[in-house]
Formats: C-alpha cells, sequence, structure tokens
C-alpha cells in the first residue's frame, strides 16, 4: 500500500462515524431537551423585552421566530419573502402568524398561545393593494398592543421595512430597534441548546468525512461542497450559508464561492462550512486538507503550522470576565507577510446562525469595535486564514463554549 492510501484509511477510521457513513443520523436527543430548550429560548426573550420596557417584540426573522417558537416553515423562502412574523407580548400572549394555509406547521409548539393568519402587505404578495393591505396588519398589530400594553406603546421589531414602521408610527406606537434584544438574548446558551448544537456539529462533522473522503483528484470544488449539503438534509438539518470550498489557486483571495474547477493532486481544498442543522443550530467549522491525502508542501505546513498558532493562541483568551478590548490587546499577532491576506475577524458569535458578538482583527481594531466581554453560556468561533504572495489558504475554524473555566471545543474532527 502507497504512503497516500495509507493515510486516507487512517484517516477515515479517524473521521468517519461508522454510522453516517452508509445512512442519514437520527439524533438521540430526548424530546425533553427540546422542549426545556424552547421554554428556555422564549423566556430569555420575554426577560429582555421586559429590560427594554416595551410592551411587544415583532419577529420578522426567521432565525428569530426559530429561536422563539421552534417553528420553521419555508425559512429561507421567508428571509428575502417576509409573509410570516411573530408577536411575543410583555403583558400577554406569544402569537404566531403564519402564511396562509400552513397554520398547521405551527400546531401543538409549546411556546405559541395563539396561531393566525399573516397579513402580507409586501408588494410581491399584495401588488397595488399595498396601501390597503399594510393598514389592516398596523391596525392588528396596534389593537393587540392596546390590549394588552397597559399603555405602553414602544414595540421593537428586529427587520421590519421603513413602511411598516412608518404605519404603527401612524397609529401612535414608538418603534424601537429590537435587534440587540434578540442578539443579546440568543448570545447565551442553555445546557439542552449546547446539547442540541452538539448534535448539530456531529452531522456537520460526518459531512466533512464525506468531503474527505471524496478529496481526490478529478473531483470539482462543486461536487465536494454537494457531500455536505448531502449529509446535513438527509440528516434532517437545513441549509448552508455559503459556498465556501475551494481549491488550489482560487483558495487565495479567499471567499471565492466553489465552481466546476477540478481538483488536483497536492492541492489545497479548503472549507468553511456555515451549516444551519438539525434544530436550527449553526456548526461553523472550517478546514483545510491536500487533495488526494498527500503530504503537504513545505509552503503548505508553514502556512498551516501558523494557522494553527493562531486559532491555539486565541483560544486560550477565551475566558469569561475577559473584555473584547483585553481579547484584543492579547490576541495572537498575524506576520506582515499575511497580514494583507487576512480574515475579516478574530472570534465571532454563533447560535442559530453567526450572532453577536464579533472581534475584530488587531490589525482592523478601532473606535468602531464593539464593547462587550465574554461570559459563560457564550458559544464563539475561533477563526484563521493564512496566505501570502502566490500561496494557496489555509483556512481554519473551531467552535467552543464559553466556561466558568475558560473553553471547551464542540467540534472533535482533527485538524490535519
Amino acid at each position: 500500500m502507497n504512503s497516500s492510501a495509507a493515510l486516507k484509511d487512517d484517516r477515515k477510521l479517524t473521521y468517519l462515524n461508522v454510522e453516517g457513513a452508509d445512512k442519514p443520523l437520527i439524533s438521540p436527543v430526548p424530546d425533553m431537551v427540546l422542549n426545556r430548550a424552547r421554554k428556555y429560548r422564549l423566556q430569555r426573550l420575554r426577560d429582555h423585552l421586559d429590560q427594554s420596557d416595551c410592551a411587544a417584540l415583532l419577529l420578522y426573522d426567521p432565525c428569530n421566530i426559530r429561536y422563539a417558537f421552534d417553528c420553521s416553515n419555508m425559512q429561507v423562502w421567508t428571509l428575502h419573502n417576509p409573509m410570516r412574523y411573530a408577536l411575543i407580548l410583555a403583558g400577554g400572549p406569544a402569537i404566531m402568524f403564519e402564511f396562509k394555509g400552513c397554520l398547521h406547521q405551527s400546531e401543538g409548539l409549546p411556546g405559541i398561545d395563539e396561531i393566525r393568519i399573516a397579513k402580507t402587505w409586501i408588494f410581491m404578495a399584495s401588488g397595488d393593494k399595498v396601501g390597503t393591505t399594510i393598514q389592516d396588519w398596523a391596525d392588528e398589530i396596534t389593537d393587540l398592543i392596546r390590549e394588552y400594553g397597559g399603555g405602553n406603546t414602544r414595540i421593537a421589531c428586529d427587520t421590519l421595512a421603513g413602511s411598516g414602521v412608518h404605519a404603527l408610527e401612524a397609529r401612535g406606537l414608538s418603534y424601537i430597534e429590537g435587534t440587540q434584544i434578540t442578539e443579546i438574548a440568543r448570545s447565551i446558551k442553555s445546557a439542552d441548546e449546547i446539547e442540541l448544537m452538539r448534535w448539530t456539529i456531529h452531522v456537520c462533522e460526518a459531512g466533512m468525512a464525506r468531503i474527505y473522503d471524496h478529496s481526490l483528484p478529478g473531483v470539482t470544488e462543486r461536487e465536494l461542497w454537494a457531500h455536505l449539503h448531502f449529509e446535513n438534509a438527509r440528516s434532517g438539518g437545513d441549509w448552508l450559508e455559503t459556498k465556501l470550498l475551494t481549491c488550489g489557486p482560487r483558495t487565495n483571495p479567499w471567499y471565492q464561492e466553489c465552481s466546476n474547477r477540478v481538483c488536483q493532486a497536492v492541492e489545497l481544498i479548503s472549507f468553511d462550512t456555515d451549516m444551519i442543522g438539525p434544530y436550527g443550530y449553526c456548526a461553523d467549522l472550517s478546514r483545510s486538507w491536500t487533495c488526494g491525502y498527500t503530504k503537504m508542501t513545505g509552503t503548505q505546513r508553514r502556512l498551516y503550522d501558523t494557522a494553527l498558532d493562531q486559532i491555539y493562541d486565541n483560544l486560550s483568551l477565551v475566558r469569561p470576565g475577559t473584555s473584547f478590548t483585553e481579547f484584543n490587546e492579547m490576541s495572537w499577532r498575524i506576520p506582515d507577510a499575511h497580514v494583507p491576506y487576512r480574515y475579516s475577524l478574530a472570534v465571532h458569535g454563533v447560535g442559530m446562525a453567526d450572532e453577536w458578538p464579533v472581534v475584530p482583527l488587531h490589525v482592523d481594531w478601532g473606535p468602531g469595535a464593539m464593547s462587550g466581554r465574554f461570559e459563560s453560556g457564550m458559544v464563539v468561533c475561533v477563526e484563521s486564514l493564512m496566505a501570502e504572495e502566490g500561496s494557496e489558504s489555509v483556512k481554519l475554524e473551531t467552535q467552543v463554549l464559553v466556561t466558568d473555566k475558560g473553553y471547551e471545543r464542540l467540534d472533535c474532527f482533527p485538524f490535519e
């Protein structure tokens, strides 16, 4: 057996989950874990809604709706067609306004007190009747706030279009930006949420193993990327947020989407999963390896080791109580040759998608960098992208839980 074949077989024993190699992964997470997570998430939103002194929280972002109620009807489609929404009243019920014909999608979910047909006023659905439908929509929202708000007219909204804001304000309501409420609420995960997230990561790693198993000369970037889609879809996941898998010279500059380019032996294959998986949680992991299971070249190895230095050094700084400013001051410094090819950030939050906070790299730190600190219960991704002039790019990323003692890695897919 040649060395490449031996390495592949060794890696397959490490990477390929026996269960996931030939059939969909079936989650072992008990229903009681999911129901506790649902209760916790809705209460987080209610608590932060109370702290904001708002009468209601209006949600259009499908990820926020999933977080609040765990109903996941047509999430990608409603990202750009806002035809369903949720209203959580601080002094009253939590109401799901579902797309007509889909009310059964939200039935039986414990956090929803009432299901109503959504009043859709976007132009695609209402055309020249938008003016009428938006008035009916605003009347219903306003009536609910007057009924349950106790005189409070402040309404927090996450992604409401301007015409909707104007219609509510014309009825005496005060619009409050609601994204801060949802992002801060979502940032601290319960133990049950972490169990759900671990399963999404498990499914993602089975997909990564499929990519690895097919990383042979002659395969295209898109064919490799399809293996992650396949494992996610057949195991109950949702979608991939990006198409970041490239090989060889297409790894640099980064952020090129996968193409029909054929991967060649010895070239690096680098990718970033950005996978919204089972239970709606995100597995955001990055790895790089060589096509054909070959030994890395000297340049590839040097870049890879440098990327690992950045990952491990910055990981050691992720601990509760450390401010983002303190993290920046102590963070690993990128050598000058790699600065023009750097990634756009050092650390970011993750939950049901990429989330608050975002901590820039030291070279991008400035007055616009956000305030805050790491807290126990946060989940963050620590990133590295390493390249230089004329080289390929090594992309690495790990997902970690901030604990009372520091951090715990949630992914176990090995680095090279």
